[in-house]
């Protein structure tokens, strides 16, 4: 019979650290303000507003938002702590706008047939209002640097992040 394939030899070339693209802040509130789904907004905005990863963002419990002391706490699996970030007025106003449309349960974003949103829609929703080339990480990236720009100090964005490594947030530094 054939020989199965011996990938054993293969050399994989070093990926290079490539920086991170950023989206345009005008141009990304810009596509959020026009976004009519509230679901779909609510997810973009939320994303690019805390920085949150997709898997926290299909993650998130109703329960972890806290809307008198205007926190999120992203509560981490993969051994990492659980970490707390701003929300804003304007987020906490889409979020309700969200929320009494449709009545979501335990989780805050609810799938088609899962109680969960998957992360494969909310990159298909990126794709979809800002652009084929965009991805739903970008946010994430486009948050840190909008801090960076702001002034916020490393050690803070790295909290923000919830990088464990100060060396992952300084990759951030070389974009702005």
């Amino acid at each position: 019979g054939k020989q199965p394939l011996k990938f054993k030899h293969i050399e994989y070339p070093r990926s290079e650290k490539k920086l991170p693209k950023i989206i345009e802040k005008d141009f990304l509130l810009d596509k959020i303000y026009k976004i009519e789904n509230r679901k779909h907004k609510a997810i973009i905005a939320l994303a690019y507003s805390t920085g949150m990863r997709v898997s926290e963002v299909c993650n998130l419990k109703i329960s972890d938002i806290d809307s008198k002391r205007m926190v999120i706490t992203i509560r981490q699996s993969k051994g990492r702590k659980d970490r707390v970030v701003a929300l804003s007025e304007k987020i906490l106003e889409i979020l309700r706008a969200y929320f009494l449309e449709y009545k979501p349960k335990e989780y805050l974003f609810n799938g088609q047939f899962d109680l969960r949103y998957s992360t494969t829609s909310c990159n298909q929703i990126v794709k979809k209002y800002l652009g084929k080339e965009y991805h739903f990480h970008l946010l994430r990236h486009s948050n840190a640097t909008a801090l960076l720009e702001a002034g916020t100090d490393l050690r803070i964005i790295q909290k923000h992040l919830g990088h464990s490594s100060s060396k992952t947030t300084e990759i951030y530094t070389h974009v702005s």
